[in-house]
């Protein structure tokens, strides 16, 4: 167990409670940032209208270029024909193999926010920059099985940390509950690290009603849905809203046991 500052970090904490909530949490809203995957390629422009009227936060394009990751999906072509159809902001998660090569296109189509993987550049402080360089705000995934300390060192360049709960490459996997040790320990960097004010803390991958307590529950204020909200039976607006509710009362539990503990 290393420390930074005063605050001890487990790097691989083997349950959620062997990492330590730090003493204060950040009140930082909860949001919701849909994946597109299960929407109707057919009518791309209207499922996002669509996903705006049922109160969503953000659109995240799942970029696959079949290399990085067993898939294809949406080039910055597709994404640019739908940027008319909301005002909300566009987030373009790259699970790809060359994301310096492709930024400036996603860039160009209105994504606002490019997350790169840490897998997938060898470079990634110089690829971090080169996405400030072209105007957009930077990110950084992490695969189930990358270790936190791979985004010690450019906490400083990031709005945002993805921690995947799955593998990534489908939509509809099911959620990796053991990662949410995971979850809770880069809260626990950033609160240790000054930067829990300022960079988001997004779960993608089988988020749910089911899961969803239990991410936001160790940290995360982004959830990333896709599956639970298209296909659930009483529409978008009332899916967004479960889940929002759900994320809301755990992530204020998770306060709540914070100053009850420092109290103590």
């Amino acid at each position: 167990m290393g420390s930074i500052g005063d605050h001890a970090v487990r790097v691989r904490p083997a349950t959620l409670a062997d990492v330590p909530v730090p003493s204060h949490v950040p009140r930082r809203p909860i949001e919701i940032a849909p994946s597109v995957l299960p929407a109707d390629f057919g009518r791309l422009g209207e499922e996002v209208a669509a996903l705006q009227a049922a109160g969503v936060d953000r659109i995240q394009w799942d970029v696959m270029d079949g290399q990085f990751v067993p898939n294809l999906t949406f080039g910055p072509d597709v994404i640019a024909a739908t940027r008319d159809r909301t005002d909300l902001p566009f987030e373009a998660h790259l699970m790809v193999l060359r994301p310096d090569a492709m930024a400036a296109r996603y860039v160009e189509a209105g994504c606002r926010r490019l997350i790169v993987h840490v897998e997938s550049t060898r470079h990634l402080h110089r690829t971090l920059a080169q996405i400030h360089d072209l105007g957009a705000s930077a990110a950084v995934a992490l695969n189930p099985a990358t270790p936190i300390d791979s985004i010690r060192h450019v906490l400083d360049l990031i709005d945002l940390v993805l921690v995947m709960t799955v593998n990534p490459g489908f939509g509809g996997q099911a959620y990796i509950a053991s990662m949410e040790p995971k979850i809770a320990a880069v809260a626990q960097l950033l609160e240790g690290t000054g930067h829990a004010e300022r960079v988001h803390l997004e779960v993608d991958g089988g988020i749910g009603l089911d899961t969803v307590a239990g991410a936001a529950g160790a940290g995360a204020n982004v959830l990333v849905a896709g599956s639970s909200l298209f296909r659930h039976p009483d529409g978008l607006g009332v899916a967004v809203a479960d889940l929002r509710q759900r994320a809301t009362t755990a992530a204020s539990a998770r306060r709540n046991g914070s100053a009850a503990s420092a109290s103590g």
